[in-house]
């Protein structure tokens, strides 16, 4: 369902929001041009794709292996005070970033910045998403999340352009000391933040606090997993573009830096009209993030066999614009979905699962590239998101069932696949009170279940007692 043209662009009413959303598009420009003069920096001093998917191994993996205490911690603390360290955090090892590129440090060095930086991120995400939750409304929360794709998908257009322009003229350092500059921004509009510009959330009660309580809330729905697996199967195969254009410029296009620059600005362009879709729509809905899935699972094989450049930019275009949607959509479904105070360890959750992605996919895509070619690694890629989001499409429509069953009616269809005995008859069946079969499973509550066994034992003890 879409919105009016006025409406799309509803969360600027809030001036603590416009000021931030200011501030995060200079801090997106820095760090894609960071971004592209490290890939470039490491490509270009290796020559080996997998060597560039070993540094984003390095940022992925802190990710992995901290995510769950660094969401406890910002369903806990306030999030504005967290990213006041985070941001000054990331501005200094950007710092540090350019001199050791100034001086051609070695690739170890670069390595350890990058494992640094994926430490930081990983408390820097769950205390963002809270933030940005905290400057609109939870009605306008969706369009603050389109919004931000379009600005995060312009500062990666102009980060992108004003790399390939300067990288050429300056080198490498600068890119890096222009992020670290950025992050000043972000900083400043922290500190302008006003008290009654917040919209707070429910922090966390001492009963639900802590890395456990959000690991049961995780498991215990089940839409939650499936769609945490079909994010870590798109995100590994589907979202390395930095390993694959690269791979793809410097291989069969033989584009080179340039083709690779203008790889990313395309790209870029399509983010920004997936923001638009996305920011126009006022509801963005579970079946949007499968339809967007499995449209760019299949333009990405499609693409694996592009002769030529603007060939694979007619491809990738389409693929950013649903990426975009895609992201924003789930990132919606999960903040929206799940409980207040719970909001953090989910979002970090997500970002556990997103930086397992990346530690596998880059390394893979990397490895694939080199030993069957970057066409061919988009086209096995592309085939593996596609059975995933058929999988993923068929156990939501398995749970969405379930779910618009009455409790009485799974009952009555499962002691009809499963027939009781001639010898037993049910009592009626209460206002409250449930009547399972006596075959089949017994459920005690989602993701528990009980042998058939015991569920005849319990029967026959039952009857037994109507009898007496």
């Amino acid at each position: 369902m879409r919105s009016s043209p006025a409406s799309a662009f509803r969360a600027l009413r809030y001036p603590d929001y416009r000021r931030w959303a200011t501030a995060d598009f200079v801090s997106v420009t820095g760090a894609w041009m960071q971004n592209l003069g490290l890939n470039w920096f490491v490509l270009t001093k290796t020559g080996s794709p997998g060597l560039l998917g070993l540094s984003l191994l390095f940022q992925a993996l802190p990710g992995v292996l901290l995510a769950s205490w660094a969401g406890a911690l910002a369903d806990r603390w306030p999030a504005q005070r967290v990213l006041y360290v985070t941001q000054a955090l990331h501005g200094v090892l950007a710092l540090v970033l350019a001199g050791v590129a100034w001086a051609d440090g070695p690739l170890g060095a670069v390595y350890a910045i990058a494992l640094a930086g994926g430490v930081v991120s990983v408390f820097d995400g769950p205390a963002l998403g809270r933030f940005g939750s905290q400057l609109v409304t939870r009605e306008d929360l969706s369009n603050a999340l389109g919004l931000g794709s379009i600005l995060s998908s312009g500062g990666r257009i102009l980060g992108m352009g004003l790399a390939g322009a300067l990288v050429a003229v300056t080198g490498v350092p600068v890119l890096f000391l222009i992020n670290a500059l950025s992050f000043g921004a972000v900083l400043f509009a922290l500190a302008r933040v006003r008290p009654e510009g917040i919209h707070p959330i429910a922090s966390s009660p001492p009963e639900r606090a802590g890395v456990r309580a959000g690991v049961r809330y995780v498991c215990g729905h089940r839409p939650l997993i499936v769609l945490f697996a079909l994010t870590f199967v798109l995100s590994s195969l589907g979202r390395n573009y930095q390993v694959t254009m690269a791979a793809m410029s410097q291989g069969p296009l033989h584009a080179g830096a340039a083709g690779y620059s203008t790889l990313s600005v395309v790209f870029a362009a399509g983010t920004i009209v997936g923001g638009f879709v996305a920011a126009s729509r006022q509801e963005l809905t579970l079946h949007l993030v499968l339809a967007m899935a499995l449209g760019t699972s299949v333009l990405q094989a499609f693409s694996g066999a592009a002769p030529d450049l603007w060939t694979f930019a007619v491809a990738v275009f389409p693929i950013a614009v649903g990426a975009v949607v895609l992201d924003t959509a789930t990132s919606t479904r999960i903040q929206l979905d799940s409980d207040e105070d719970m909001r953090g360890r989910v979002l970090a959750a997500k970002g556990m699962v997103t930086a397992a992605s990346g530690a596998v996919g880059g390394p893979l895509l990397g490895w694939m590239s080199e030993t069957a070619g970057a066409g061919h690694a988009l086209q096995v890629a592309g085939a593996v998101t596609v059975a995933a989001t058929a999988g993923a499409w068929a156990l939501f429509s398995w749970m969405k069932e379930r779910r618009d069953l009455p409790r009485q009616q799974k009952w009555a269809r499962l002691a009809a696949v499963h027939p009781a005995s001639p010898s037993v008859d049910l009592p009626p069946v209460a206002d409250k009170a449930v009547v399972r079969p006596p075959r089949g499973p017994q459920w005690q509550r989602p993701g528990r279940r009980r042998t058939g066994r015991i569920a005849r034992r319990r029967n026959r003890a039952r009857s037994h007692a109507s009898v007496e």
